[in-house]
């Protein structure tokens, strides 16, 4: 898993996708399985997590959907958490040039 981030920040070679799956968001797909890996990391029901990610005119947004109470570990004290998981996913994506976005479902 974390072998294909450092691809998507151009660290290392080889093949890209953990999955092998196939079209032009493989990327962002993996992107996405960054994210449902750290996320299901975090929280105390990890079978209720679920990672979507929609494409719009504004670019690419990850969705988090977990349980409620699940919510506060995602986004941890005063928000750095889930800043740190933006962070990332910002920071490859811009390596993509294209803009990808989180947000956590209320």
């Amino acid at each position: 898993m974390f072998k294909s981030l450092l691809k998507l920040f151009g660290i290392g070679g080889g093949k890209s996708c953990c999955c092998n799956c196939a079209g032009g968001n493989d990327k962002v797909r993996e992107l996405e399985h960054f994210v449902d890996y750290v996320v299901r990391a975090l929280v105390d029901y990890p079978d209720e997590v679920n990672v979507s990610s929609t494409t719009g005119d504004n670019g690419t947004v990850i969705r988090i959907d977990c349980r409620k109470e699940d919510i506060g570990k995602v986004v941890g004290k005063r928000g750095k958490t889930i800043m740190a998981i933006r962070s990332l996913v910002s920071g490859a994506g811009g390596r993509l040039q294209q803009r990808i976005s989180v947000e956590v479902a209320d």
